[in-house]
């Protein structure tokens, strides 16, 4: 049983959207949000409880902690603005065949820029001094 975060008495049955922390009613979700709710808030514990989502994991499965850090990154919200790129994604994700559709989409340098970009968010690059 998971208990409200606000109010610590009740069982949480609602989840925040940002930060999945529990709460039990309208006005403890009130003052969740007055509390300026961020997904830095959310317990270390949710978190962790995420990696168990996935029905099917291989070696190249990104940890669901890790595709979070997509929501906030500047970079990938730029890229996400260009109407270009929406409808490349949105008719792979339309397609009754996405492998052949994601072979055209992988040429398109528009395409190359935001998975660069998402890549450098989950991946980064690190530097062995």
């Amino acid at each position: 049983m998971k208990t409200c975060v606000v109010c610590n008495n009740n069982e949480g049955k609602y989840k925040c959207p940002t930060c999945l922390v529990y709460y039990c009613s309208v006005s403890c979700c009130n003052q969740h949000r007055a509390n300026k709710c961020t997904l830095a808030k959310r317990k270390e514990e949710e978190i962790e409880d995420d990696s168990n989502k996935y029905e099917f994991t291989t070696r190249d499965t990104v940890p669901l902690k890790k595709l979070k850090l997509l929501e906030n990154d500047e970079t990938v919200k730029n890229v996400l603005s260009n109407t270009h790129l929406r409808n490349l994604l949105t008719a792979v994700d339309k397609s009754k065949n996405p492998e052949d559709i994601m072979q055209k989409v992988m040429l398109e340098p528009i395409f190359v820029e935001f998975a660069d970009a998402c890549l450098k968010v989950v991946e980064p690059e690190t530097t062995d001094e």
